[in-house]
């Protein structure tokens, strides 16, 4: 499921939806922000005896933004939208000019990137040879004789 522009939930149209339930038609908010589970419910309990209706005027803001997160919005199983991470190149030299001369391994990277679910260490250790192929990481060893990658 893409969260592109069309695809996006407002705060507006959630109001105007949660409106229809002083016409007895409860939970249109919650199907309109992927929750159909709790939609249905509160369409057959009027929105839980309309207390759970009144409780959604506070929530929907935050109902809104779930539906509009790409990892939080129903059916999260699709792929992750990746585009909103810096490239890789770009957050492993960020990390080297983080950590200066006490440099950083491969395992400080591993568990400081942002990765996409198809990428692992093999994508991050095939970056980091280019970086030192193209002279933007030097190699070297810490005090404990660990690999560490840092700026030249």
């Amino acid at each position: 499921m893409s969260s592109g522009p069309s695809d996006r939930r407002s705060i507006p149209l959630s109001y105007v939806l949660w409106c229809f339930s002083l016409l007895g038609v409860c939970g249109l908010q919650r199907f309109y922000n992927r929750k159909p589970f709790s939609g249905m419910l509160w369409l057959l309990t009027f929105g839980l005896c309309g207390i759970g209706q009144l409780i959604d005027l506070f929530l929907i803001p935050e109902m809104v933004a779930q539906a509009n997160h790409p990892s939080l919005a129903a059916g999260s199983a699709a792929p992750m939208n990746t585009s909103s991470f810096p490239s890789i190149e770009r957050q492993l030299l960020e990390l080297a000019r983080q950590t200066n001369a006490r440099g950083f391994t491969l395992n400080d990277a591993m568990l400081d990137l942002q990765l996409a679910r198809d990428e692992g260490s093999e994508t991050v250790k095939e970056e980091i040879e280019r970086l030192l192929h193209a002279g933007l990481l030097d190699v070297g060893n810490d005090e404990r004789g660990r690999v560490i990658y840092f700026e030249p």
